[in-house]
Formats: C-alpha cells, sequence, structure tokens
C-alpha cells in the first residue's frame, strides 16, 4: 500500500513551482486534512531540496499542533518572529519559510507582511478558512497575496496512486472519497470512523468555535441537510422549512444563511449559481450546493443515501474544480408551441464550466436507457446556439463519439482520469 508520500499532486507542485521567489505569500487553502501540510513540508520541501535549498534555510512552523516539540509559544507573535529571523543567518541566502494554518496565530498578518517585505525570504501559509482569502487578500497581504486552492485527493490523483482496477477504485472513491488519510485504512469500519471523527470533532467545533456559533446543533443539521440535497436547487429559506418540518428545529432563514457562509468558507461545500445562457444573468435565488468530498457526505449521512446519480455529479463538479474551472448551474429560457399553445419553458444545464477563454456546457447522466431520456438530456444543450463545446458524460464505459449535432459524448472513467474532452 503506498503512503502519502507516493501520492505527487504533481498539478498543486506545478503551482508552486511558478510561484517560487516570486515576491508574493503562497497562500494554500483547503479543508483540514486534505493535505496542504504534506504539499508543503513534504512534496515541496523535497523539491527545493533536490534543487540544492539547503535544509536550514526551510523554516516551518505549524499552528495547529498542539504539542511541546518548540521551546517557545508557537501561538506568541512575538515568540514566533523572534524564532524564525533568528533562523535566518545570511542576507544574501534565500529562505523558505512555512507557516502551517496560519489563522491560528493572532495577528498574523503583520508578522507574514514583515517577512515578505524581504528579498530573501519566499512565504507560504496554509490555512483552513477563508477569512483571510478572496475578498479580503488584497487588503490583508498588501495586493501581494497569492492563492492555490487544494482539494482531497481526486478521482484521478486517488486511482493513480492506490492502482486498483478502475471499477473498484471507483466503488471504494464513490464511497468513502479522497481525504489523503484513508489510504493508510483498509478497514471499511475504520474509513468511517475516520470520516465522522473529522465532521464531529474537526470540522464542525472549528465552524463553531471561530464563528462563536451558538447553537452548535443547528450547524451540524444544516451540513447534513446540505449533504442530503447535493445537485438539489435550493435556498436559505426552503432550508429553514425543512429543518423546521423534518428536524423539528425553528431557525430563521437570515441564522441559516449565515451558517451556510460558515460552512462554505471552511471549505466544506461550494455553491453553484443559476446562469442563464441566453440572458447573460445570473438568477439571485436558488442554488445547487456540492460537498467538497463525496466521502465525507456519505459519512455526514451514515452512508444511507447512496444515489449513484448525485454521487457521480458532485464528484464530476469538484473534479472541474480541482481543474481550476469555475462552474455554474446553466439555465436556457426559451418559448416554444405546445398543443397549439405557446408556453415559456426552462431547462437546466448541469454544469457550465469557464476559465478563462475556455467555457463547456455539461450534462451529467448516470444512463440513458432509453430515446426519451437521451432527448431528455439534449434539450437543453440544443438550445445553446454558440460555439462552446458541450458535453454529455455518462455513467456508463463508452467510445467517446461525437453526434450529428456536435455534442460530445464521453464515459465517466475517461472524463474523470483523461483529458480528451478538453
Amino acid at each position: 500500500m503506498n503512503n502519502d508520500k507516493y501520492i505527487q499532486r504533481d498539478s498543486y507542485l506545478k503551482k508552486l513551482i511558478i510561484r517560487k521567489d516570486n515576491g508574493e505569500v503562497k497562500i494554500i487553502t483547503g479543508p483540514r486534512r486534505c493535505g496542504k501540510s504534506w504539499l508543503l513540508s513534504h512534496i515541496y520541501r523535497d523539491y527545493l531540496t533536490d534543487q540544492g535549498v539547503p535544509s536550514e534555510n526551510v523554516i516551518a512552523l505549524d499552528f495547529d499542533k498542539d504539542d511541546d516539540k518548540y521551546d517557545f509559544d508557537i501561538l506568541d507573535p512575538k515568540a514566533v518572529k523572534n524564532h524564525i529571523y533568528s533562523q535566518i543567518k545570511s542576507d544574501t541566502e534565500n529562505y523558505y519559510i512555512f507557516l502551517d494554518e496560519i489563522q491560528e496565530l493572532e495577528n498574523f498578518e503583520r508578522l507574514v507582511n514583515g517577512l515578505n517585505g524581504h528579498d530573501n525570504i519566499d512565504v507560504y501559509v496554509t490555512g483552513s478558512n477563508s477569512r483571510f482569502l478572496s475578498k479580503d487578500i488584497r487588503t490583508i497581504f498588501r495586493g501581494r497575496g497569492d492563492e492555490i486552492r487544494v482539494f482531497p485527493l481526486s478521482f484521478r490523483e486517488f486511482y493513480q496512486a492506490l492502482h486498483y482496477d478502475v471499477r473498484e477504485a471507483w466503488k471504494v472513491y464513490s464511497t468513502f472519497g479522497g481525504m489523503p488519510r484513508l489510504i493508510h485504512y483498509t478497514d471499511d469500519e475504520q474509513k468511517i470512523n475516520y470520516l465522522q471523527n473529522l465532521w464531529d470533532k474537526t470540522y464542525i467545533d472549528d465552524v463553531v468555535e471561530r464563528n462563536k456559533v451558538r447553537n452548535e446543533l443547528a450547524v451540524s443539521r444544516l451540513a447534513t441537510s446540505l449533504c442530503s440535497s447535493i445537485g438539489s436547487l435550493t435556498n436559505p429559506a426552503r432550508i429553514a422549512n425543512t429543518l423546521e418540518s423534518v428536524q423539528k428545529m425553528k431557525i430563521d432563514s437570515k441564522t441559516v444563511s449565515s451558517y451556510i457562509d460558515y460552512l462554505e468558507n471552511a471549505f466544506l461545500f461550494e455553491s453553484a449559481e443559476r446562469y442563464d445562457v441566453k440572458g447573460r444573468r445570473y438568477y439571485e435565488t436558488n442554488k445547487k450546493y456540492y460537498c467538497i468530498d463525496i466521502g465525507l457526505r456519505n459519512a455526514r449521512l451514515n452512508f444511507r443515501q447512496q444515489e449513484p446519480t448525485h454521487i457521480m455529479e458532485n464528484v464530476l463538479y469538484n473534479h472541474l474544480r480541482v481543474l481550476g474551472y469555475l462552474v455554474d448551474v446553466g439555465i436556457v429560457e426559451s418559448r416554444e408551441m405546445k398543443d397549439g399553445k405557446m408556453s415559456y419553458s426552462q431547462r437546466e444545464i448541469d454544469f457550465i464550466a469557464n476559465k478563462g477563454s475556455r467555457k463547456y456546457y455539461i450534462q451529467s447522466a448516470y444512463s440513458i436507457p432509453s430515446e426519451e431520456k437521451r432527448e431528455q438530456e439534449l434539450a437543453s444543450l440544443l438550445k445553446i446556439s454558440d460555439s462552446f463545446k458541450k458535453i454529455v458524460v455518462v455513467g456508463d464505459e463508452i467510445m467517446p463519439y461525437t453526434d450529428d449535432n456536435g455534442i460530445y459524448f464521453t464515459g465517466l472513467f475517461d472524463f474523470l482520469l483523461k483529458d480528451e474532452w478538453l
């Protein structure tokens, strides 16, 4: 059985390499336990060593460890600063500073910006909470922050690391997901316990503590509700109604909205907005939510709701995000003649994937057992008049082909493991 060291995560390593010594703070983000620390402290550190960087010129501190390996107070900004600068022996040699889970350190901005102000110091930080990311990144790091988002193992990484038969790999991955630690476990019970403990002892506790939430049970049940409804259109008001009717929990939509933000800020869920393809506008209500890892989703539901269609859709969404695409839910509006009357219709496209000048329209179709189902899957794609590539991903293993309408059909494994669809 391979260990973490052999999961090289080359796509992330390349992102670090091209940003090396660029004068910006490299910010590696993602949910706790997804492999951020390993990426820096092993994969990237090994790369630096191979490039001739002396080991003493790589200074790494972990602010998420509650142990006594340090001879100073790891959560005292002044003590941390003194320690780091005491390790920098030369003004002419380059030093690489790794600060893991930096959000645990008070006033980390001053420390990081101070370090980054030195020409011979290259700073890397990891974080599991987005309070210092995205919209705030320019302000906090004085416009010198460069974010690298890390996800749990993709199906491609999982398959390449463990060398299972592809169908066996999918069976395991679609059940337990891609949290890197799981590769150490061969027993299903161990995997289940690990994933459920991540929710109960790490994720929920972290969200509650960081955001000073008084109603921990509401956050917990909201996470369960989001996992239960992946790939379904919803909004805070609808979720509040569901929690009240099903869980007998009274909670207003504003609070639900805040709690969803907390869960997204902890990188546990992502939302996909609805985009009107023809009208080129976003709808303000209703989104789809996807869990950052399908194993975490399944564990939250005690592995009860194993719907292959929703699982496949969530994995496809995550795959597109790993590849760096921004993902929306597409809506195609049209007026059509039906039963002698003109009627208005809305048809959905599962994903619109955008990255720079690239755009793809993608339908997730677990199976297409009949011509009626085929027409249903193609209806929205056929209403799009632009020239961007249209793709249908099916759960079966098929030889990829393009039909008479220019729509590309491919099997799930080819889509996840190969790049011919790009």
